[in-house]
């Protein structure tokens, strides 16, 4: 009798729990105005009040953007129309008294001028909506079931959307919360088209004038999604959706489960920037498993009131900024030599960049919110991006697999030990520990150095000695030269500071960011001619710079310092002995 009395208490408790549902309704009447004007229709609620919240970020996108900052007086009806009381709680909550309500409709504006991946636009050409800056929640519905209804201004014909279609209706369904926000909206008169890739029927939603191909796109974008399916070896979509914006000001892609939206420039269509958007296509379609599957198990369930961290984003971005290169190698689109020059491009920067040797790979990761998505002048001084150092590393790790298993594995195969593990057994993500511990478990050995100096350090990877089992020889090629130590730009007729590199020549002269420099050894110089004057000196040899700080005249004096930028080449080495595992790390797709 007592165990059915507790097993009737949690049915009960279960029911009045998901009981508690949101819709909503999506109304744009004028979009010259940008405002999006949303009612969110709650029902079920026990007692008096409850809370509703707006998110204050978007996942895949790391850093605190406060969308409630757009939202016009959030008002509240009971189910006869009657106002209900709303007090604001913090920058992102309001407290609902909705009383005896039954149901309660919230009525509020959202300013939606902002057109990225992350944000959401509006205007008389189409509308955007990334989910997380246009729909408020509530804490106790959030895993609830719920419809959206879209009610399209009268000139925009189309909806584009991963969200399931309710009927012929411009009603969607979703299964919770985090699922609507993560479904991407296209609203307007895009062109679409669909192909079939990897057993996966997918959409595209185009905004915009460009030169693009649809038939050339469809080819080619299925051949990157075969290539980028392969790696892990399934894909779990039955249906995905690309959103792409052709615009002048291109910003790159944002993730999600079942669908990306792409922004590039209208004229990408065409020569090397045509290969930087399939290898972008490659990249966001990748995070489908790396980032929305695979993942650190901060990210997800997501707490959308602050900031989320984890120290592993550099392999949840550097992976896949390591593969989305290697499959356009995989695809045919590049040639073993191209790859390896992209890859090298990488390694280049990421030593010859200062801030490798101060910021850890992990601590970039965590101080994503802080740094990686608000640089300033001295960025490249203290960090360092973890989609490149993230790169390298996986490009090291590959090759120590393959080297360890004799090339009957690669970082493919851990990706899907990490997929079938931990996203289909245990259904959730990772720890930072847990990470070490399967890929060391994976390779063989421990590697507690190899976190301490590349991971958690900051010391120079010993290339040679990663590359060299699979066939690729490491050569250094750095060189010590005579350098001032500032980037220059010319504006108008004037001559800028941007930056200057730490115990630079600038540095130690009193040089700083925004300075304008007039004139060099009492020559009034642009760029061209400033750098000509510099170009033949050598380390201790001096000049005078006349400059202009807040309209105040300085002179200083320079003495130019030697620099040495760490560079490095690769070169593939034709070797019976490792040409099994050089084969292994850069195979083609058949």
């Amino acid at each position: 009798m007592l165990k059915n009395t507790i097993l009737l208490f949690f049915t009960l408790l279960i029911t009045n729990l998901y009981s508690q549902t949101v819709s909503y309704k999506l109304m744009m009447s004028r979009p010259q105005s940008h405002y999006y004007e949303v009612e969110m229709e709650v029902s079920g609620y026990k007692g008096k009040s409850f809370d509703v919240k707006m998110p204050v970020w978007a996942p895949g996108s790391y850093l605190v953007r406060e969308f409630s900052k757009n939202l016009n007086l959030v008002k509240a009806f009971n189910e006869n129309g009657e106002p209900i009381k709303v007090s604001k709680v913090t920058k992102n909550k309001w407290n609902i008294a909705k009383s005896k309500a039954k149901k309660v409709t919230i009525k509020y504006e959202v300013y939606a001028f902002e057109l990225t991946v992350r944000t959401s636009f509006l205007d008389l050409t189409h509308g955007f909506v990334s989910g997380t800056s246009v729909f408020m929640y509530t804490e106790k519905s959030k895993n609830s079931a719920g419809k959206l209804e879209i009610v399209p201004h009268k000139d925009f014909s189309t909806i584009t959307t991963a969200l399931k279609k309710e009927g012929e209706t411009n009603t969607y369904l979703f299964d919770n919360y985090d699922q609507l926000v993560d479904c991407p909206i296209e609203i307007g008169n895009q062109k679409v088209f669909d192909f079939d890739a990897a057993g996966v029927h997918h959409t595209v939603g185009m905004y915009g004038e460009g030169n693009y191909d649809i038939e050339k796109l469809k080819i080619d974008m299925a051949k990157i999604i075969e290539s980028t399916s392969n790696v892990v070896g399934v894909n779990p979509n039955k249906q995905y959706t690309f959103i792409i914006h052709n615009v002048v000001d291109g910003q790159g892609g944002l993730e999600h489960m079942n669908s990306t939206t792409l922004s590039v420039n209208r004229w990408t269509y065409e020569g090397s920037a045509y290969l930087k958007f399939l290898s972008l296509v490659a990249h966001e379609y990748f995070h489908l498993w790396n980032v929305k599957r695979i993942r650190p198990i901060e990210l997800g369930p997501f707490n959308y009131d602050e900031e989320n961290y984890t120290t592993l984003l550099w392999v949840m971005e550097g992976v896949t900024s390591y593969y989305d290169e290697l499959i356009l190698l995989r695809a045919g689109y590049y040639t073993e030599e191209i790859y390896i020059a992209k890859l090298l491009s990488s390694l280049n920067y990421v030593e010859g960049t200062v801030g490798s040797r101060i910021q850890p790979v992990a601590h970039a990761s965590f101080d994503a919110w802080v740094k990686g998505y608000r640089p300033n002048e001295n960025s490249s001084n203290t960090s360092m991006t973890y989609y490149s150092r993230g790169a390298v590393i996986a490009a090291c790790l590959d090759a120590m697999i393959i080297k360890e298993s004799n090339g009957s594995k690669k970082l493919d195969n851990f990706m899907r030990h990490l997929y079938d593990k931990y996203y289909l057994e245990l259904e959730r993500g990772f720890s930072d520990i847990e990470f070490q511990n399967e890929l060391e478990e994976f390779i063989g050995y421990d590697l507690d150095t190899f976190f301490n100096d590349y991971i958690y350090g900051t010391k120079v990877i010993d290339y040679k000695t990663i590359f060299s089992p699979i066939g690729v020889n490491a050569v250094y090629t750095g060189e010590s030269r005579p350098s001032f130590g500032a980037y220059l730009s010319q504006s108008g007729n004037k001559l800028i500071v941007r930056r200057i590199r730490s115990n630079s020549a600038s540095e130690n002269a009193g040089l700083s960011v925004n300075d304008e420099i007039i004139g060099c050894n009492g020559y009034r110089v642009d760029k061209a001619d400033f750098e000509k004057m510099i170009g033949n000196l050598k380390e201790g040899d001096q000049l005078s710079i006349l400059i202009s700080r807040e309209d105040v005249l300085y002179e200083l004096k320079v003495t130019m310092l030697n620099y040495e930028r760490p560079q490095y080449q690769f070169l593939l080495v034709d070797d019976e002995k490792t040409n099994k595992l050089q084969k292994t790390w850069l195979s083609v797709d058949k």
